[in-house]
């Protein structure tokens, strides 16, 4: 028998939930029946209730076996630099210059415009467009054999940063803030520095908790407030605004058990208290101005990448887990020989300095550095027909990074394209390669990191991934 308005409006508030909750109760049902089966075979596993029974998601965690690396700065290269340019010579492109390049008949070849020179006393090939980073050669593992799936930016972007061309996955710094939390519980986990604005499906938590997901800052801005908008509460003093918080959740926790474990407003929640503890710490993090006239000279933080990676260094140094540093325009397919130059001329300092000043701080040995876009470039001349120097066209089939600092072995170079750089041949090296090398670095086994969502364990390897052993120390 159907119930009237006013009695329905009788019933116990906890019998009382819209369609959506009603729907999303009865699809959870079905899982928790399992539940207690799951639990009795160690397979379901929470970090928010996990054996060492921590209350924050952002709480230290150990790795699952000791290593040196404790934090990870990811230099991302947008646009996918020419490896042919950079950290690949090729001479016997230089026999084919401007004439049919031998491979395929409609094409012309194009040399690189480029010198390289031996650097360090591993005598690693670096091109002259990176005068002051190739002085850190024997810091340096350089992979020459990557190769990714699709030659499309944005596929290969997501690719890079979450081991998934299509699907919406947690990204590495996300995985990685899972497995070790953050040193720091008044600044974010993970932070991803861009002038500009970020692609948020190469940065969010997917699946994981919302405390994961990677927090944005604008550094085309220079003063704090622009910086991180509202970062002062100009109205309350910092006890009226606890007072306020605490207000807001015991509130919402009435509203989440209802909800029963809402993930969303759970991330909302975890946010209002992250803004809270940072109007202190961000301020501090993010000011540069502190830092001594000599490592702001050495960084040249006048320019915009300079000032990103003294901030992210004081953001590493501060207990952040999981620093980006975008740095974006290596898309040349016209003009390769002043964009490319141009290009590298705005990080060669910056970077240099960073790798000076984590060594001087004796920081270098626990941080992974990581450099290199989404994918390379072709042997072959792009736009040669615009009146202008010709640029390169897409390459998933091979390019060029490179690793330095916490467990990483120094003035290697590390796997090969063909003689004219057009695909991996030897050692070939997939992204998921490199994020189970980069997992191993900081400690885990990339099959192991696991976070079971709709009744599968998913990892940032997905089912692939082979640890590159030769870059480890």
């Amino acid at each position: 028998m159907l119930e009237t308005c006013q009695e329905l409006q009788k019933r116990p508030q906890d019998l009382l939930f819209t369609r959506r909750e009603f729907l999303h109760r009865l699809g959870m049902g079905f899982g928790g029946m399992s539940l207690a089966g799951l639990i009795g075979m160690g397979i379901l596993e929470s970090i928010e209730t996990g054996a060492e029974g921590f209350s924050s998601p952002l709480a230290i965690r150990s790795p699952q076996f000791p290593v040196k690396a404790k934090r990870v700065l990811h230099i991302f290269a947008s646009g996918a630099p020419s490896h042919l340019d950079t950290f690949d010579p090729k001479p016997a492109l230089a026999k084919y210059d401007e004439k049919t390049f031998p491979e395929e008949s409609n094409s012309v070849a194009f040399a690189s415009p480029f010198a390289f020179k031996k650097s360090g006393q591993c005598g690693a090939e670096i091109s002259e467009v990176f005068p002051l980073l190739s002085q850190h050669a024997d810091e340096l593992a350089i992979i020459r054999s990557m190769h990714t799936d699709i030659p499309d930016h944005g596929a290969a972007s997501l690719m890079m940063n979450t081991g998934s061309t299509r699907l919406i996955k947690p990204s590495m710094g996300s995985w990685v803030t899972y497995g070790l939390g953050s040193e720091n519980q008044n600044l974010p986990g993970f932070i991803a520095l861009s002038p500009g604005r970020i692609e948020p499906s190469n940065i969010r938590s997917a699946f994981l908790p919302g405390a994961f997901q990677g927090t944005p800052i604008n550094t085309q801005y220079k003063t704090i407030d622009k910086l991180i908008e509202n970062i002062k509460n100009n109205y309350q003093s910092l006890p009226e605004q606890r007072q306020q918080l605490d207000l807001l959740q015991q509130l919402n926790e009435v509203h989440s058990q209802n909800l029963k474990n809402d993930a969303q407003l759970e991330a909302r929640l975890q946010a209002y208290e992250l803004a809270y503890k940072m109007q202190i710490e961000a301020t501090d993090a993010f000011d540069i101005t502190q830092e001594p006239q000599d490592i702001r000279t050495l960084y040249g933080s006048d320019t915009q990448q300079g000032r990103q990676m003294l901030i992210a260094r004081r953001l590493l140094e501060k207990g952040v887990r999981f620093v980006q540093v975008w740095h974006g325009g290596w898309d040349h397919h016209r003009d390769l020989e002043n964009g490319l130059r141009s290009r590298a001329a705005e990080i060669d300092k910056p970077v240099a300095a960073l790798l000076t000043d984590l060594k001087s701080k004796g920081m270098l040995d626990e941080t992974l550095v990581i450099w290199g876009g989404e994918f390379g470039r072709t042997p072959t001349a792009d736009n040669t027909n615009k009146g202008e120097s010709p640029g390169r066209n897409h390459n998933q089939k091979a390019f060029s990074i490179w690793l330095a600092g916490g467990g990483v072995k120094g003035g290697v170079t590390y796997g090969a394209t063909d003689e004219f750089g057009a695909r991996a041949i030897e050692n070939k090296v997939h992204i998921h390669d490199l994020h189970a090398t980069v997992l191993r670095l900081l400690g885990f086994d990339h099959t192991k990191l696991t976070y079971r969502y709709n009744g599968r364990d998913f990892r940032l390897t997905d089912v692939f991934g082979e640890v590159v052993k030769a870059v480890i120390a």
